[in-house]
């Protein structure tokens, strides 16, 4: 697939043929139902007088997630925020952001040390506008989120994205990676590479942790064991100092 810009000059979409995406592209990766979709930051049309970011409970944060995010999971969450499209009498729910606590301490203080962390710095964990948003609707959003997150005392934001595709059992590809192209338009600093780490997967390309060993995130393990893949992830920080 190409897209043609202003200067008729084609894009190629990154797709399911490299084992990493480029980090340098213009394209924005979109979710429903866990599959995924691109816009170009071309297409343009956002209107920000036809949406509003306010607040979102936990349990629908939670359910919107669970739904169209590629890892089908949630996590600890501290602060949660939905963007709306509100034009008229319509008002829908067509993205979420969750904030809240990594699985070690040191994701924050490395990058923030400076910041207290779970309290000024937290980790931006959840990302997700379904693909009926307009191209740029996440670099105003996240703005917005920044707004509301400064108030709430937090100045530092630690990110992270996955350049590396994965895959089914079966080969089926069930995420296609990302390089985090809104947090490169919000003015994020580029950390570097985090080290990398084998993962293992259930059948259908989640992730197997202890949580779905347990059974309290997933339900029961699938049958046929997990496989491994080696993950990368590309560490980013925005300090709204």
């Amino acid at each position: 697939m190409t897209c043609t810009d202003a200067l008729s000059s084609p894009e190629h979409l990154p797709f399911t043929v490299q084992t990493e995406i480029p980090p340098a592209s213009d394209w924005c990766q979109r979710w429903q139902q866990r599959t995924p979709s691109w816009r170009h930051a071309s297409e343009g049309g956002f209107d920000a007088r036809r949406y509003t970011v306010e607040p979102l409970a936990e349990e629908e944060a939670k359910a919107f997630v669970l739904q169209h995010h590629y890892s089908a999971s949630y996590p600890s969450a501290k602060e949660r925020f939905g963007l709306y499209l509100a034009a008229g009498a319509e008002r829908r729910l067509c993205g979420a952001a969750v904030f809240g606590v990594p699985v070690s301490e040191a994701v924050l203080t490395k990058p923030l040390p400076e910041l207290r962390p779970y309290d000024e710095s937290l980790e931006c964990s959840r990302f997700v506008l379904l693909d009926e948003c307009p191209a740029n609707s996440e670099s105003w959003f996240l703005a917005r989120c920044f707004e509301a997150l400064l108030t709430h005392g937090v100045r530092g934001i630690v990110s992270f994205a996955d350049p590396v595709p994965r895959r089914s059992n079966t080969g089926a590809l069930i995420a296609v990676g990302h390089v985090g192209t809104i947090y490169q338009a919000s003015n994020a600093a580029y950390c570097g590479r985090a080290t990398a780490r084998t993962v293992k997967l259930l059948p259908d390309g989640t992730v197997f942790n202890s949580g779905v060993r347990a059974g309290s995130r997933h339900g029961p393990v699938m049958a046929g064991g997990p496989f491994r893949q080696v993950s990368w992830g590309a560490c980013v920080v925005h300090s709204m100092a």
